[in-house]
């Protein structure tokens, strides 16, 4: 039994996505409490994937919770994380902008709680702060929905999505700097059109990362953001195996021969399964044509928000195009600059806030909060005026409805906090409730308007076409380096099988740098099948066993079953290389993190700012890495190798990198 629920401040139900064994037992549940007449049934057809409980229905079952949840909230700031039924069922709780996230399931309360996260970290890309937006928009429903069906499945299957880490392409240099230019071509075309200033293009093969181009002054993209761009492209690649009737021949493309285990040669399409420096000096220089594939007017876009609290926001329009099978180009255009959509969301954050305040009475901690709150709501408003000659009409005309409102606003709050006086917070309400749906229509003309969608398409298809001519040549060779990382010559002539020899007993290891958030890892590639399960499995426990343990205050582990030797390392360096170490224990404080990964906040950086406080983020690089060794492998070898690993990982990757103290 699995249900995801959404609720907002009145209890009404704003997202429930859930299994047929879920809507069966809320049926059940309605009907013993009279909620149902016997002949009723819920809302939806016979297709389980449609089969949803009347929300009427959920509200009034789960009202007490959500209820309770939000007086725990507002009195004590102390809401429930999780419980745990009589029969095994599971709940744990999250909340966002003043709304509650409910995960009703029988699994590991662990997962359940990173499912919940990654389900928050969808809306907060998708909806921003404007969560009630879910309640009539069908295609943001049904869009978080295939999002974290994609999550699901990739998590089991993806190294990079179990540890929500990058996985790097691994390619020679020339394919990648050719790479690199055609991005950088495309960017410049791109911000040749006045509607399209700041401009990412990203290449994602499969789910590895390939490459990126960011023109100069566009915000950097988070690991975060890619890894949402790994899953958009699954979505957008599904949809399209969907229209096409051809998810049979989708699924089998990942079994076919690898083509770096036949012949080197030139096919009588002219595609190179391994290209030489020649080749790929001849291709991007541009002397010879390419054919184009056929399809790429069929763009798949999306707005999205992207960033963090601690980067800012922006408003984004993503296009996805399908170059060929399993190979995407993505071109993401900044709608919104970070000042607009970063002020509007502070503004919903610190209204939140007040809110909360406003119910305890709590007049000190209202002054900092408005403070924040008046702050905001100037950034925001700066953002829309530096902007007012790309502003429409009807930005322009909210912005006034909002300035006017904002301006009563204010001065209720000034007589607030200079009388003290408690009771004239019921007219503040009164007020802000008009202010805040304002601030909504704001927000969805400037951040989440879609007609930004159909801004320069023509363009963009274009541009996808001019990049399909470019890399169709070289699309079999990447997409056999997307099912087998390393088997062909990474870099000169080393592979990753020829490092591996230097491990003897080594079976298995994900080396990450968590500053980047940039994987490398061997692909899981057995050839008997139930060797290949097993060590999967396998491999996906110790992940998750490792977190358990991290989460505890251990960052040095090892451990062994009867099959293999595990063992896990996260730790310090500064800018130097030189190992850091913290003598202070702060497993405390460790439990009120967000779990373990990027998707659901940045785990690793609030680790660095927990443990060295003095120290800029910045300055310190940390990383984790996992290895699997057979079972006979002693502790000290298994020491031994995750040293000589870390300290050589840079001959595979090509980064150099210093070694480091493991223990």
């Amino acid at each position: 039994m699995r249900g995801i629920l959404i609720f907002d401040h009145l209890n009404d139900v704003l997202f429930t996505k859930c299994n047929r064994k879920f809507a069966n037992h809320v049926q059940k549940l309605a009907r013993l409490q009279g909620l149902l007449g016997e002949n009723n049934n819920l809302q939806g057809d016979t297709d389980t994937s449609s089969f949803k409980p009347s929300p009427n229905v959920i509200m009034q079952l789960f009202s007490p919770l959500v209820t309770s949840q939000h007086v725990m909230a507002s009195q004590f700031g102390n809401t429930y994380t999780a419980m745990r039924c009589h029969d095994g069922t599971n709940m744990v709780f999250d909340e966002f902008m003043g709304h509650t996230f409910i995960y009703v399931s029988s699994e590991d309360p662990d997962l359940m709680r990173r499912t919940l996260g990654v389900c928050v970290a969808i809306v907060k890309h998708l909806c921003g702060p404007d969560v009630s937006i879910l309640k009539t928009s069908r295609q943001k429903v049904e869009l978080v929905s295939h999002l974290l069906d994609a999550w699901g499945e990739l998590r089991g299957c993806e190294q990079s999505l179990l540890t929500e880490a990058v996985e790097q392409l691994s390619v020679n240099h020339e394919l990648a700097t050719g790479t690199l230019r055609v991005l950088s071509d495309a960017a410049d075309k791109l911000r040749a059109q006045p509607e399209f200033t700041n401009v990412h293009a990203l290449v994602l093969v499969g789910q590895k990362f390939l490459s990126l181009f960011s023109s100069k002054n566009a915000q950097d993209l988070l690991a975060s953001d890619v890894l949402l761009m790994v899953l958009l492209c699954h979505v957008a690649n599904k949809d399209k195996a969907r229209e096409c009737d051809t998810s049979e021949n989708y699924i089998l493309m990942s079994r076919c021969t690898p083509d770096d285990e036949r012949p080197a040669m030139r096919n009588s399409s002219g595609k190179l399964s391994k290209p030489t420096t020649e080749d790929i000096n001849i291709l991007f220089e541009g002397s010879r044509a390419s054919s184009v594939n056929e399809g790429l007017d069929g763009l798949y876009s999306q707005l999205v928000l992207l960033g963090s609290e601690v980067s800012g926001y922006t408003a984004n329009a993503v296009h996805i195009s399908d170059l060929t099978d399993g190979i995407n180009l993505v071109i993401i255009v900044e709608m919104t600059g970070s000042a607009i959509a970063s002020g509007l969301y502070d503004c919903f954050y610190h209204l939140n806030v007040i809110g909360g305040l406003q119910l305890q009475r709590d007049v000190d901690e209202l002054r900092p909060a408005f403070d924040n709150l008046e702050g905001a709501v100037k950034r925001a408003f700066d953002g829309i005026r530096k902007n007012r000659g790309s502003v429409s009409n009807d930005v322009d005309m909210c912005q006034r409805r909002l300035q006017a409102k904002w301006d009563q606003v204010r001065k209720k709050y000034a007589e607030l906090l200079k009388t003290r006086d408690v009771e004239s917070i019921l007219m503040i309400e009164s007020n802000t409730g008009s202010f805040f749906e304002t601030l909504k229509e704001l927000f969805r003309l400037t951040c989440m308007d879609r007609n930004f969608l159909q801004l320069g398409t023509d363009v963009i298809v274009t541009v996808c076409r001019l990049v399909s001519q470019k890399l169709n040549d070289f699309s079999d060779f990447h997409r056999v380096k997307a099912l087998k990382n390393f088997t062909i010559g990474s870099r000169t002539s080393l592979t990753i099988n020829k490092y591996l020899e230097e491990f003897p007993g080594l079976v298995h290891f994900i080396y990450i740098d968590r500053t980047t958030h940039r994987l490398t890892a061997p692909t899981i590639d057995f050839t008997n099948t139930e060797t290949l399960e097993l060590t999967t499995k396998k491999i996906w426990t110790m992940v998750e066993q490792s977190r358990i343990h991290l989460q505890e205050g251990h960052m040095s582990i090892m451990w062994k079953d009867t099959t293999f030797n595990y063992a896990y390392f996260l730790w310090f360096e500064d800018s130097s290389g030189s190992p850091l170490k913290c003598k202070t224990y702060f497993n405390h404080i460790l439990k009120n993190f967000p779990v373990p990964g990027i998707l659901c906040g940045d785990y690793y950086r609030k680790l660095v700012e927990t443990y060295f406080p003095k120290l800029s983020p910045n300055k310190i690089r940390i990383y984790e890495l996992f290895c699997v060794h057979l079972g006979l492998a002693t502790s000290s070898c298994v020491l031994e190798h995750s040293r000589r690993l870390a300290a050589t990982i840079w001959e595979i990757t090509g980064l150099p990198n210093n070694p480091a103290d493991l223990l």
